[in-house]
């Protein structure tokens, strides 16, 4: 199984068994959940994986990292709990994607996962279009997984 699919179901087992997971908590106290929970993806994943793909800088002299990188996969996942919303990360999300294949990263899919409704939203014609678009320009594939 690819490490993408691997990581979801470690992220969906992880999210599964954390009490109140899908619970909306609002600034604060949902910014601390979801840090304690990505916190506790990136050793699970480490363990499970012997190597860390997590926090991965591959975006030249900016600040942006990307949540997880598999380069034998050519693979970006972006844990997106917030897709769902209207204002979400994911537009920069792609750009990262964008700048990471510029710099010459092997980049053929950008993965999200996110809690129930990111795949719908993904599917309305806004965001549907901007996927669209960077398969056309550049080969990337965005794929999202809801937990």
């Amino acid at each position: 199984m690819v490490k993408y699919k691997q990581l979801f179901d470690l992220a969906h087992t992880l999210a599964a068994n954390t009490h109140g997971f899908l619970d909306s908590k609002g600034p604060g106290i949902g910014n601390h959940a979801t840090n304690q929970f990505v916190t506790l993806l990136a050793h699970k994943a480490q363990m499970h994986f012997g190597a860390d793909f997590s926090e991965q800088k591959i975006c030249g002299d900016t600040s942006l990292a990307v949540d997880y990188y598999f380069p034998d996969e050519g693979v970006i996942v972006e844990v997106a709990l917030g897709l769902s919303r209207p204002n979400s990360e994911f537009e920069k999300d792609i750009l990262k994607a964008l700048i990471a294949k510029d710099l010459g990263y092997r980049v053929e899919k950008l993965v999200f996962f996110a809690k129930p409704g990111g795949v719908k939203k993904c599917q309305q014609p806004g965001r549907s279009a901007v996927k669209q678009w960077l398969h056309q320009q550049s080969g990337i594939v965005v794929e999202v997984y809801d937990f």
